[in-house]
């Protein structure tokens, strides 16, 4: 990994959205680097134990609080004392946005203004807010750099670029020591099934013959978990990242049904590949191409993502049969 996890060593950092994906993968790695970790996460009122679960002993290395990003007063108290903030906790996937368009707004929008208030009247150090390479659209220009026009195709996107306007505008009224950190398409162990690569995995090893897909053309830059929570860790340090935007992706594009081929391949299975007209976007929503431009990560923080995406796949495949119990393979997640 490229950041220098030695510096963590004795900091309080909060991770919002910690039980998710990203988040959880973060927190890994903070506690490997010896950081405190206060880990703010989505109040559930079910035994569900989550992908923090091996932390909740007592005197163990992360504090657990529960909350909700859209709870000012909660997200205060949460800030309270931490040197660097990491605000992952967003209401992710497309096609819900579709159903619920407010609610994102809510989340996403109002829930980062709350953090960046929080780390504004707390004084922290360092903000990382995550953005998604989403906000780009279909890519007009590709590699995509940071200035690259934002389109909002679907109520989704828009949600993080109002999120990433509002974190960015608090560094511009008040000086808030921010960088909003943009991944592009990550992937790995303890994705939701909600997500290509696991949708496509899990099919496969229920014993599918037949992979459905939603539109195969679309090409996406795939980026493995634990060298995106590297970069968060690397920008987080990166003093010519204030205020700044900056990509996370790793410069490759592969087409969603050349994906499906490669996992295929990765998993040992024998399947064919084909389109299910109620995974398909609404037209004009459909982001066609998506390739990162990582210039800013790879010359401001020396970041550079370590693991191929052969390599990344077949970890994702073994994780993903090892855990099968966890999809519904025979069923298309929203």
């Amino acid at each position: 990994m490229s950041s220098n996890t030695q510096q963590w060593t004795g900091r309080k950092v909060l991770v919002t959205g910690a039980e998710g994906f990203i988040g959880s993968a973060l927190v890994d790695l903070l506690v490997e680097a010896g950081a405190e970790v206060r880990a703010f996460v989505h109040y559930k009122p079910y035994a569900e134990k989550g992908n923090l679960a091996r932390y909740l002993v007592p005197g163990g290395p992360v504090e657990m609080v529960a909350g909700d990003v859209r709870d000012a007063g909660r997200v205060m108290d949460a800030v309270a004392g931490c040197d660097t903030v990491f605000h992952l906790a967003a209401l992710i996937g497309i096609p819900y946005s579709y159903d619920s368009p407010g609610a994102y707004v809510q989340t996403n929008v109002v829930g980062t203004e709350n953090v960046a208030e929080a780390c504004r009247r707390h004084e922290v150090r360092r903000l990382v807010h995550t953005s998604t390479s989403e906000v780009y659209g279909t890519a007009l220009t590709a590699p995509i750099g940071e200035d690259h026009p934002l389109q909002p195709q679907s109520p989704y996107s828009a949600s993080k670029i109002g999120a990433d306007m509002m974190a960015l505008s608090h560094r511009h009224a008040f000086g808030l020591p921010v960088t909003v950190v943009r991944p592009f398409n990550t992937y790995g162990p303890r994705q939701s099934a909600r997500a290509v690569i696991p949708t496509i995995l899990a099919q496969l090893h229920s014993g599918a013959r037949q992979i459905k897909l939603g539109s195969l053309t679309p090409t996406r830059d795939f980026t493995y978990v634990t060298d995106t929570a590297a970069g968060f860790l690397a920008l987080a340090d990166c003093d010519r990242a204030l205020g700044e935007v900056v990509n996370l992706g790793t410069g490759r594009e592969i087409s969603i049904g050349a994906l499906a081929e490669a996992l295929i391949t990765a998993s040992g299975r024998e399947a064919e590949v084909v389109v299910d007209a109620e995974r398909l976007r609404p037209a004009g929503s459909e982001v066609e191409r998506l390739l990162s431009d990582n210039s800013r990560a790879r010359e401001w923080a020396s970041w550079r993502p370590e693991v191929s995406l052969e390599e990344g796949l077949k970890r994702t495949s073994e994780w993903v049969a090892e855990n099968l119990r966890l999809f519904a393979a025979d069923r298309y997640q929203v």
